[in-house]
């Protein structure tokens, strides 16, 4: 299958055509169709925060096996036009460690946000970053009926935290994650950023959100 047409059988949690940019399609994440793309992106140095650079092959696609394997976690592969274009992920903030950062209220939910590389050639890409984000925060919050999205990216990621603030998350300064030990790897200790946005802020577009 040629990336122009990069799982096209697959079935979409969301999908949706965005006037001006294309059609975007979240994607649960195969683990084994995925991992060239994963991989490839993970271990970028671009993708430091990320904290996979070193990682091979099969320490990815065993970390993703992993995290396919919970009830709490999920991974998406976001799609733009048939092109593989970012990695989204959800999970349950009270099954996570940052719940011992802050008091977990209901429908919360967890985000991770990695945007894929721009394909050779394709120069500036203004506004891209933010509609991705927004497709998946249609799904996260509205699409799965959630109150409030938790993001916490690691405290020295300026770009990022910038922009979840244009987005109109709603900053809640830093907090320290505890370093703890999973099947595959271990995630140290991490300073983040904490930061919110309930789904009524977003629909209502990120200037009611600040």
């Amino acid at each position: 299958m040629t990336t122009e047409t990069y799982a096209d059988t697959r079935e979409a949690v969301h999908e949706q055509r965005i006037d001006g940019f294309g059609t975007v399609r979240v994607l649960p994440l195969d683990p084994h169709a995925d991992l060239d793309v994963l991989h490839g992106w993970v271990t970028e140095e671009r993708a430091a925060y990320w904290g996979m650079t070193g990682f091979t092959r099969r320490q990815v696609l065993e970390t993703y096996l992993h995290l396919d394997s919970l009830d709490t976690h999920h991974a998406f592969l976001t799609v733009k036009d048939g092109v593989p274009v970012a990695l989204f992920q959800t999970y349950e903030p009270e099954a996570d460690r940052v719940s011992e950062c802050y008091e977990v209220r209901p429908g919360d939910i967890g985000v991770h946000l990695l945007i894929g590389p721009p394909a050779p050639g394709a120069g500036a890409r203004p506004g891209w970053s933010s509609t991705l984000l927004g497709a998946f925060l249609a799904y996260a919050l509205t699409g799965l009926g959630r109150e409030r999205a938790v993001v916490e990216p690691d405290a020295r990621n300026s770009r990022a935290i910038d922009r979840l603030a244009r987005q109109g998350f709603v900053d809640a300064g830093d907090i320290v994650l505890p370093g703890i030990d999973l099947p595959e790897v271990r995630l140290p200790e991490k300073r983040a950023r904490l930061a919110f946005l309930t789904r009524e802020a977003f629909e209502k577009g990120p200037t009611a959100a600040r």
